[in-house]
């Protein structure tokens, strides 16, 4: 696997570690807040594996 992918990955795992970690009793709402924006904001702007031949054609994706 590429190392974007594995990046991606790594911080998608994250996100969701800390999602469950939200819904904890007791969990720090900035902490949550604080590190959420952080992780979301290191996400690519396109998936690493994917390309424009990927997948099937919407008909939304022309907006």
């Amino acid at each position: 696997m590429c190392t974007e992918c594995d990046d991606f990955n790594h911080t998608v795992l994250m996100l969701g570690d800390l999602a469950l970690y939200a819904n904890e009793p007791g969990a720090d709402p900035v902490f949550v807040e604080v590190v959420g924006t952080a992780l979301a904001a290191s996400l690519p702007s396109d998936i690493p594996w994917s390309g424009p031949a990927d997948g099937p054609d919407y008909p939304a994706q022309g907006w």
